[in-house]
């Protein structure tokens, strides 16, 4: 009897022990990947690729990178503020086209990025008569928040920045494009009830769902199964920041979605791996959709290698979308 008590102890010391550990990490990548901090960690596949560090040392771009900055430094941008459904204080940049032609943009950023980002792609906006805005995600920037919703909870912020372009700047025609995390943010966007002034949806190297992503990250970043750290982080998530890993979903999104769609990645991107595209393709009920494998093109590297075509399928697509 003594004996079999002692196993049972034993066997209640380790499922403890066990169950702290368990804990104590869910809570450490908890603190990694979804808390607000100020430096991100290194994500595998994060590195620029060997064909976009090419471009980006030659003159030719050298000479264009500083136009744009010059470009960029003169603008006078309007920041602007909007309360989120769960009360937090939200702020975007927003400029106004000196030609406006009641069309607007809503550009999305990455994870851990700003809306001081992504110049070449508000330059091109601009140059099509565009109003521009773009907002600091959720645990962003400027922005309130002490988590990151990695698109889920950003998607009703984004309605709402939706509405205020419509009410406030009297804006007629939208579209949401976005970038890594700004990606799955419009596609999960993409699932809520939009006005009909949105005319359509542009995602560049997003992912399917949070769960894929982080479990994709945890493999090559720390070299272990998602079962069952991510887990434990997602209910650790969920208590803390009212989300969990599964629900977080651009896939079940882009289901409900009407919008003509317009899905951007490229072939060599480690951080968001390709096959996520062709996921999100596949599962997207909306019969306008069109997708483009950007050769050579690493994680959200496609306008950077690609520019030109970039801007003549963009071109094209938002035409299009409007005249529907």
């Amino acid at each position: 009897m003594k004996l079999k008590k002692r196993l049972i102890r034993s066997g209640i010391a380790v499922v403890l022990v066990a169950a702290i550990g368990l804990g104590v990490a869910g809570n450490y990548f908890y603190n990694i990947a979804i808390n607000r901090s100020q430096e991100g960690p290194e994500l595998h596949g994060g590195g620029s690729s060997a064909v976009a560090a090419s471009v980006l040392r030659t003159e030719e771009e050298q000479v264009k990178m500083a136009e744009l900055m010059k470009w960029t430094g003169q603008q006078k941008f309007e920041i602007v503020e909007m309360k989120t459904y769960d009360g937090l204080k939200l702020k975007a940049r927003f400029l106004k086209n000196k030609h406006s032609n009641g069309k607007a943009v809503i550009l999305a950023h990455g994870y851990k990025g700003s809306s001081e980002q992504m110049p070449g792609i508000t330059k091109y906006y601009y140059d099509l008569g565009y109003d521009i805005l773009k907002p600091d995600a959720r645990g962003h920037g400027m922005s309130e928040g002490n988590y990151i919703g990695y698109g889920w909870h950003e998607r009703k912020d984004y309605v709402k920045w939706v509405h205020l372009l419509i009410n406030e700047k009297k804006e007629n025609a939208i579209f949401l494009h976005g970038f890594s995390m700004g990606a799955a943010t419009v596609l999960m966007a993409s699932g809520e009830k939009l006005p009909p002034e949105v005319k359509g949806i542009i995602e560049d190297s997003g992912y399917t769902t949070v769960k894929a992503e982080l479990s994709h990250q945890l493999k090559y970043l720390y070299h272990i199964p998602a079962f069952p750290i991510m887990y434990i982080t997602s209910f650790i998530t969920k208590v803390r920041a009212g989300y969990t890993f599964g629900e977080a979903s651009a896939l079940n999104s882009v289901k409900k979605n009407k919008l003509p769609l317009f899905i951007i990645h490229g072939d060599k991107d480690d951080l968001v791996p390709t096959e996520m595209a062709h996921e999100i393709y596949d599962a997207a009920t909306t019969k306008d959709k069109e997708i483009w494998i950007v050769h050579g093109a690493g994680h959200t590297e496609a306008y950077t290698i690609s520019e030109e075509e970039y801007q003549k399928k963009m071109k094209k697509f938002l035409d299009h979308a409007l005249e529907k």
